[in-house]
């Protein structure tokens, strides 16, 4: 069975709203791109996957936009790229080498698990929420920012219950910023 691992920058006080962190640096967005190359394929809600879209889909001119810099077109080219699953109850159409995911979202998603591959990446804040409360996620990845937020969605809030975590990584940037990976404990 593949693994659903859920990543997703978050201050030390929670936060969880893309804008809220430390602005990317190259080795962020190394350790980013290693996140999704380690995934068969992203699945996102519609929210997150819009988001993403919108900044990461290389334009019909084949020419990433002037604001990109150098190192963070492996980051582009790796989420344009990949294969991406989208839970949407709004949606009746995607593209951007993506597909909707069809049926009740447990079902579906222990589907996905169950086919051959190295893992599955959720990012977002409520698509990850409901599969956390569903026990579907194997492994967090919890890239903290060193500053409070003070506003914004905080991380996974709503859980029903309480998912003991066992750290089995961290790595400290020279930004600040530290990743946490964690996997359930049984």
């Amino acid at each position: 069975m593949r693994p659903l691992r859920y990543a997703i920058n978050v201050t030390l006080d929670g936060c969880c709203h893309h804008e809220a962190g430390l602005p990317p640096d190259e080795e962020s967005m190394r350790f980013w791109t290693a996140e999704l190359q380690r995934a068969d394929a992203l699945l996102f809600g519609r929210t997150t996957y819009e988001m993403m879209e919108s900044a990461w889909r290389k334009p019909a001119s084949g020419i990433w936009p002037g604001w990109m810099d150098d190192w963070q077109r492996p980051f582009a080219s790796t989420i344009d790229g990949a294969p991406k699953y989208v839970v949407s109850s709004t949606l009746t159409d995607v593209d951007w080498n993506a597909e909707l995911l069809p049926g009740d979202l447990p079902d579906a998603v222990t589907r996905l698990k169950q086919e051959p591959g190295n893992g599955l990446f959720v990012g977002g804040v409520t698509l990850p929420l409901a599969l956390a409360n569903l026990g579907l996620i194997d492994e967090y990845v919890f890239v903290v920012q060193p500053l409070l937020a003070g506003h914004g969605p905080t991380l996974l809030s709503g859980l029903r219950e309480h998912i003991p975590l066992d750290l089995v990584e961290r790595h400290d940037f020279r930004s600040g910023v530290s990743a946490l990976r964690y996997r359930p404990i049984p």
